[in-house]
């Protein structure tokens, strides 16, 4: 229990990370798989532990997890690429997702395998061929030693091929093993670990985790101090505030003006009627069932995730739906082209307008998150 003090985390937090406190006595995140940090140790070697440099690394990897989303979007709807660059644009410039992936974090590792098994899924789903199953493998063990974000990943890939394979047992079985006997060979590399060391079969180390962090808030006393109602919309409300941005560990929400978050929440629901307007002009064609159970399943394993690990803790934070951002992204490109159309029949530059519009916008919005919530409170 020495890993983990909450009056402690919540001092420094609310001093700014005071030097006057250690933060090396915060370690009860060391239950994480190692591949994030070796593959930054020789960055850290390099330049003697620059956290400039080790951050710009983690950022080169976020760039890789923009330029798959544009592939994906691109390998779905190769002859509309305003769509790809409004995906583009949304995941590049989402200013909480910008400050994560230019953190010292393991999300921008676990973001690029998750974005690289996504492509490749629907590559998959176009040309099955043993290379594709065997790097999809490859991909979900990386993801395994990288963080448990990346699991619900293997449940996708089994359902799209069983999807795709179904009364092929001869294929479902061969590919099956194609894919499992990496994937499941490279995490067990981290399995067996933590068996030997936490015992039982903690093959995460995640029950280790959870006796630590004693005195961390849970649901089941917010309830009892809340009420069952406020609890809810405390972790709607956060969740979606700390999706856009919350920044300086949850302390700096973009609170003012008060109309930004209601205006992004209005953005979002048109994009998301528009999704539903795309998707149910279109709910017969035989073609989108693989990509949908991909992106669909993607999405609500993250979003169950999240909740589910909401009914234990207390973590309302937006930042563990970014496994999902590529379906979010191409959503939102999706559901806001919808209302374009009446216009587009028209002038069909029109949808060059919404990369270009949405891009300028979030421009605008990570300068004032800079400027008048991050930099004020350095």
């Amino acid at each position: 229990q020495s890993d983990y003090d909450e009056a402690y985390k919540n001092a420094a937090v609310s001093s700014g990370f005071s030097p006057a406190y250690d933060i090396g006595k915060i370690t009860y995140e060391d239950w994480q798989p190692p591949l994030y940090y070796l593959l930054q140790t020789p960055v850290y070697w390099l330049t003697g532990g620059s956290l400039a440099a080790m951050r710009l690394f983690s950022l080169l990897l976020g760039a890789g997890v923009v330029i798959l989303a544009y592939g994906t979007a691109v390998s779905l709807w190769p002859n509309q690429l305003w769509k790809a660059q409004t995906t583009a644009v949304f995941i590049a410039l989402l200013p909480q997702h910008l400050a994560i992936m230019a953190s010292l974090n393991n999300d921008a590792l676990a973001e690029l395998l998750i974005a690289a098994t996504i492509y490749l899924l629907l590559q998959y789903s176009q040309h099955p061929t043993p290379k594709t199953a065997v790097s999809l493998g490859i991909l979900l063990g990386l993801g395994f030693l990288t963080k448990g974000t990346n699991y619900p990943l293997a449940l996708v890939v089994g359902v799209t091929g069983i999807w795709m394979h179904w009364r092929q047992w001869r294929t479902l079985w061969r590919h099956g093993l194609y894919i499992a006997l990496p994937a499941f060979g490279l995490g067990a590399l981290w399995w067996v670990r933590n068996v030997l060391i936490y015992g039982g079969m903690d093959v995460l180390g995640k029950a280790a985790h959870d006796a630590v962090v004693v005195g961390q808030p849970r649901t089941s006393e917010w309830i009892a101090q809340f009420g069952l109602a406020e609890t809810v919309r405390q972790f709607v409300t956060t969740t979606f505030h700390s999706f856009w941005g919350q920044f300086g560990w949850m302390a700096l929400p973009m609170l003012h003006p008060r109309w930004l978050y209601p205006l992004l929440a209005l953005l979002m629901g048109a994009a998301g009627l528009g999704l539903l307007v795309a998707f149910w002009q279109q709910r017969h064609l035989r073609e989108t069932a693989v990509p949908l159970i991909i992106l669909a399943g993607v999405a609500v394993l993250t979003f169950g995730l999240h909740l589910g690990y909401n009914l234990t803790f207390v973590q309302h934070q937006g930042r563990y739906l970014f496994p999902a951002l590529i379906p979010i992204g191409l959503g939102m490109a999706v559901g806001l082209g919808v209302w374009l159309r009446p216009f587009a029949r028209r002038w069909p530059v029109v949808y060059q307008l919404l990369p270009l519009g949405l891009g300028l916008a979030m421009f605008v919005l990570n300068l004032y998150a800079i400027f008048r919530v991050i930099v004020p409170n350095l």
